[in-house]
């Protein structure tokens, strides 16, 4: 019970600064979910399943007793491209998650400009306070876009190097031998 106490606050700001945001905070926030749920399983798998899926490949490469045909040559780049998809699944859409973060976050702008026209056009051009809600609700999502998008690059960037290094030592370690 005290453990809700503790948390308390932190939900009630969070809660604040999505009504102070608007209803496009909702839909950044979900797609801010969605975007490191895909980033995490890519971590996970390329620490934990990739291993296992290249070694594999590494393994069928070494039982073949042909390393120098044509037919081994393209059975090689099978064996790698197979590996690389697997790895490099998943990191388009994460991109595409980033792309839309501050296209979102304008959105929020755009739907905050409107409601500072509506009072203006209400309250007059004169009443500064009467505009301060819809020129929150215009900046909190940019930012909320930007800082999403910051953080999904980073990441994005991270997997897709991780995943042609992992590509170029699976092409190392399936070596053409003298067989």
């Amino acid at each position: 019970m005290d453990l809700i106490y503790y948390y308390l606050p932190a939900l009630e700001t969070i809660r604040d600064f999505l009504e102070l945001g608007g209803n496009v905070l909702y839909v950044i926030g979900f797609l801010i979910l969605f975007m490191w749920i895909l980033i995490v399983e890519r971590l996970i798998y390329l620490r934990t399943g990739h291993k296992r899926l290249a070694l594999n490949a590494q393994q069928l490469w070494e039982a073949r007793a042909d390393h120098k045909s044509w037919s081994a040559h393209q059975i090689r780049n099978r064996l790698i491209s197979q590996v690389s998809a697997k790895a490099e699944r998943n990191i388009a859409l994460i991109q595409t998650c980033v792309a839309l973060c501050p296209l979102l976050g304008l959105l929020g702008t755009v739907t905050g400009m409107v409601e500072v026209f509506e009072v203006m056009a209400i309250s007059g051009s004169g009443n500064p306070r009467s505009m301060a809600s819809g020129v929150s609700k215009a900046t909190i999502p940019t930012m909320a876009g930007m800082v999403a998008a910051l953080s999904g690059v980073a990441m994005a960037t991270y997997l897709q190097r991780k995943a042609a290094r992992e590509r170029e030592l699976l092409a190392d370690h399936l070596v053409v031998g003298n067989r």
